[in-house]
């Protein structure tokens, strides 16, 4: 039997951290085999920082591989949620480009490798819980983040 590819095994890792994120993981992938999304509340492992689509895309780019975590977009209504620590919300109160979602807010979930109703991940889940710091989603969406570089002086 053929073994699957890393990719397809890094979103099964992803869906299963997603999943594993919810109160009820089975629900979770109830909905993902009905081609739903799922809604998955925040609070228990990552918190939400809401920001425009069209912000998130340029400000994504400036952010090396792998000092990001997940970032969800859609496509349809113009807003990128970005999955942060639970202690992100100080940090980013002064960032007016982005709003820090309460614990208990429900993120629409499709799985990682899927756009489901103009939903996808532009940055997959890859099991592996990392988070995007909010000192430097502040830096790349705060002021003068369309001239800040992550690790290269401006």
């Amino acid at each position: 039997m053929a073994q699957p590819t890393s990719s397809v095994m890094r979103y099964e890792e992803g869906d299963a951290w997603l999943a594993e994120s919810s109160a009820d993981p089975k629900l979770v992938r109830l909905a993902w085999d009905d081609d739903t999304l799922a809604p998955i509340d925040s609070g228990a492992r990552w918190l939400v920082a809401e920001a425009r689509l069209i912000s998130s895309m340029p400000a994504l780019t400036r952010i090396p591989d792998g000092h990001h975590g997940p970032v969800l977009a859609d496509t349809q209504g113009d807003r990128a949620w970005w999955l942060v620590p639970l202690d992100a919300a100080e940090e980013l109160a002064y960032v007016r480009a982005v709003s820090v979602k309460a614990h208990g807010w429900s993120l629409d979930c499709p799985p990682s490798a899927r756009m489901l109703f103009g939903y996808m991940w532009l940055c997959h889940p890859d099991g592996t819980g990392q988070l995007t710091d909010p000192a430097v989603l502040a830096a790349v969406l705060g002021p003068g983040g369309y001239r800040y570089h992550v690790g290269v002086p401006g």
